[in-house]
């Protein structure tokens, strides 16, 4: 891993400057500058739309008690993308884009999720879908009709409970995501 990350950053360096020459080459210097400050600009803004919008539906996710987790990955590879964009070059700002295209994001979450899934490093377990999910009770852990990922807490102090008498788990009732008691 360590090499295919010093590969990445010799190699992209290279491949910008080649394609610097390439393009000032066929267009000249300052229209070669000027088209990477625009594509600069127009990903900006972009991002600064797409950003928001996801924004919102992890509020709204929120809001309804679900754990916003394709938010989370599309607000990631946002960061992604508009770094960059940032980055002055055509390879870098080609990779920039291409993040910003949801359904790309979706196949890109969707091949992450499968390798993590087939990891051996990683475990974890999603329990039910579209409000089917069941908490170790029997009872129903929710009203989200999104993956639910079981944990554990140890050792937390909740605002206001220094004793930690009332726990959520040990009343047999589910904590909710993002609320203060």
């Amino acid at each position: 891993m360590p090499l295919v990350i010093l590969g990445l950053f010799i190699g992209i360096p290279l491949v910008e400057i080649y394609l610097f020459i390439e393009v000032g080459g066929w267009i000249g210097v300052w229209p070669t500058i000027a088209l990477v400050v625009v594509t600069a600009f127009i990903g900006t803004s972009m991002l600064r739309q797409q950003g928001l919008a996801t924004l919102a539906r992890a509020q709204a996710e929120i809001s309804k008690d679900r754990l916003p987790l394709q938010e989370i990955f599309n607000g990631f590879c946002l960061l992604v993308g508009g770094v960059l964009l940032l980055t002055p070059g055509f390879l870098t700002d080609a990779l920039g884009f291409a993040l910003l295209i949801p359904p790309l994001r979706a196949v890109i979450g969707r091949g992450l999720w499968k390798m993590l899934e087939r990891s051996k490093g990683v475990h974890f377990s999603v329990h039910g879908a579209r409000g089917s999910a069941r908490n170790r009770h029997g009872g129903n852990t929710g009203p989200g009709d999104g993956p639910v990922i079981d944990g554990e807490e140890f050792g937390v102090a909740r605002d206001g409970d220094d004793d930690n008498d009332d726990d959520d788990y040990t009343n047999g009732r589910t904590p909710r995501l993002g609320r203060r008691r």
